[in-house]
Parts: C-alpha cells; structure tokens; sequence
C-alpha cells in the first residue's frame, strides 16, 4: 500500500515582519488546512492525525492548537515535532508511515512558522546570574563542531570552490524564476489578501554586489531572509483514494540522515542517495526537483553533487525568492513540488538541510 498525497496548499511566504507579523502559528496554519480538506470534499471527522513542523515557536503541542483552530475533531489529539528546516518534510514520512501501517487513512501533515511572532530564548544559570537571550541552541556538544549557519556556508563554499559569482547568479535566477512563474492557482490560500509571495524582485549582478556581506561569501542576496508561512498536504490511503477517485501523487519514498555537523548544507546528498537505493530511482530518472535554498551555495553543492540537471530544479524559484519559515520550508517544497508533478507527470524530488548536519528527501511520482 502507498500512501498518496490528494491535496497540497501553503500560504504566501512573507519576510518577517509583513503582512503576516501579527498571526499566531495557528492562524497561519488553519485556513490552509481547512482549504484544503475543503477542497477534497473531506469532512474534518474524516481526518485521523495532524502532523505539524515548528522549529522555533513557543513550544507546547502547537499541532493540537491548529487542529482546533481548524474545526476538526477534539480527537484528533495532533503531533508537534522539530527537526528544525527539514521537519516539513519528516512530517510527510511520519504520515506516509502512519498510512502505510494501518494506523490511519487521512493524516493532515505539513508545517508553519512564525519568524514575526518567535519567542524570546533565554538562558538561566542555578548561580544566580541574570537571564541571558540567545538566538541559536547549540546543535551539537562540541561547540568547535556547531557553527552559525552563515559560517558553514561560507566554509561549504570554499570547499567545493563555489565563488560569490556564482552564489550570486544562482540567486538572481532563482527571482528570475519566481516572477516568470507565478504559484499554480491552486497552490496559494489567501490570507491576509496575501495570495502571492512577496519578496521576489528584480536582481542584477550589480544590485547581488552590492549586497550587505554576512560573512565571507556569504551575503543578503544568496541567503533566503527569515519569513512566516505555513504548507501542508492530504495524505491518504489507497483505499481512501479511491473512493475520493483521485489517485493524487505518490509518496514513493523517503529518508532522514545526518551527516557532518559542521557542514549542515551538504548533508541533502546522503539523505538523497538513501532514497535512491531505497526505490531505485536515479537522477536522470527526476522530472522536477525542488531543492531547499536557505543559501545559494547549499543549492548548488546539492545539485551537483546528486547529478541533477539544473534545468529542473526550482523551476518556479526557491526560497531566495520567497523566504525560510523554518520548520515550514521543506513542506512548502513538497507542496510545490505536488503542484508541478499535477501539470508534468513523472517522478520528483524534495529534499532539505538542517542545522546539525541532517537532512530529508522524499521521491514523489504521478
């Protein structure tokens, strides 16, 4: 039995501080959801579980919140989990395992994230000294082996010897991109009259040099800013397929790995070879591959270290062109991804880094 995607919608990805800055996890989350099911003709009684992606919210069972705030069930108990930017698509595999099993038929799986409404972090000493903010939890016990995310990309770059030129360019073609193809209209739940993501304009080499310098190579143009958004799918049983008489898109397979800690960006390639040996597909074999841009240069050293044509990835812009709602992203890729396979058929690839040297991909096919 294959679990199969039947619905996907997100929100508009909006930078930090927008149109979005006042709503709540569950109010991003809910209209999407709602929209979704809405669309399949699937009543709230009929979902079984609601998996949500959140990274650096406020903590509790935000799942549980949204599935309130959404109308179904006080059943439906909800799954929060964080694995930071690839927990969107971990959410995917947890449902895909839930159908898969038997446990469910309708599990409501995606993710949100509120950059506008983040939490203060604070630290606390048993020595009585004052509390004190931070912004990054350790990810690792060995702080030699946990940098700031800028860092590892820079580092990242001057490993496989991707130069600011080309960082640059791969940005500007991921606007270039986004504006040439808007989101499918199906894709995008209205919120806030937000029905198209924001942040995508007009780049030039020019403009990308004269960007501020984060560190090293690393600048504002090839770095995705922090934004608020929320992306889910319907997954669905075989059985529940058919009676709705949609067969949707396949969840084919997927995988979580880690890698080195202190080079999170590459970490996508072991996590796509797993699925490759896991279903057999090869990288000639993908049609669209939505591959996660937090920087320009983590795309780029995926892309070519996993022999993908370039031509096919992001073909409606990535998240240089949108934004990073965290733990939403990597269900914003699928959700894309689901969209484009809906219009070309064939076989398709998601997948995603995260902080700590771990990563997702998941192989979707029509």
């Amino acid at each position: 039995m294959t679990a199969r995607i039947i619905a996907a919608k997100r929100s508009a990805v909006v930078p930090r501080g927008g149109a979005f800055a006042a709503l709540t996890l569950d109010q991003l989350a809910a209209p999407v959801i709602t929209a979704a099911l809405t669309e399949m003709g699937i009543t709230a009684d009929q979902v079984d579980e609601v998996i949500v992606s959140n990274a650096i919210g406020g903590g509790g069972n935000p799942a549980r919140l949204i599935a309130l705030a959404a109308g179904l069930p006080e059943s439906v108990a909800g799954l929060s989990i964080d694995r930071q930017c690839a927990g969107g698509l971990d959410a995917l595999l947890l449902a895909k395992a839930m159908i898969e099993s038997g446990a469910a038929d309708i599990v409501v799986a995606g993710g949100v994230e509120s950059y506008s409404r983040r939490p203060t972090r604070m630290k606390t000493f048993p020595d009585g000294r004052p509390d004190e903010p931070y912004d990054q939890p350790p990810f690792t016990p060995w702080p030699d082996r946990d940098p700031d995310m800028s860092e590892a990309a820079d580092d990242l770059g001057k490993l496989y010897g991707i130069t600011r030129e080309a960082q640059d360019t791969w940005a500007i073609s991921s606007h270039e991109k986004a504006l040439a193809a808007p989101p499918h209209p199906k894709e995008i739940v209205s919120i806030k009259n937000q029905d198209k993501d924001p942040f995508a304009r007009r780049m030039s080499g020019k403009l990308a040099q004269r960007a501020k310098v984060i560190t090293g190579d690393i600048t504002a143009a090839n770095t995705a800013v922090a934004a608020d958004g929320a992306a889910f799918c319907i997954v669905v049983s075989e059985r529940i397929s058919r009676e709705l008489d949609f067969q949707g898109i396949a969840i084919w397979g997927g995988a979580s790995k880690g890698d080195r800690p202190e080079l999170p960006g590459i970490a996508p390639l072991a996590a796509i070879k797993a699925v490759q040996a896991q279903t057999g597909i090869k990288p000639q074999d993908i049609n669209r591959a939505e591959i996660m841009e937090a920087f320009a240069v983590q795309a780029i050293a995926c892309v070519q270290s996993a022999d993908i044509d370039p031509s096919i990835v992001n073909v409606g812009g990535g998240a240089l062109a949108r934004g990073h709602p965290i733990g939403a992203s990597g269900a914003i890729n699928a959700v894309r991804l689901f969209h484009e396979l809906k219009q070309t058929g064939g076989k398709g690839l998601a997948a995603i880094a995260a902080a700590g040297g771990i990563a997702t991909a998941v192989f979707l096919g029509a």
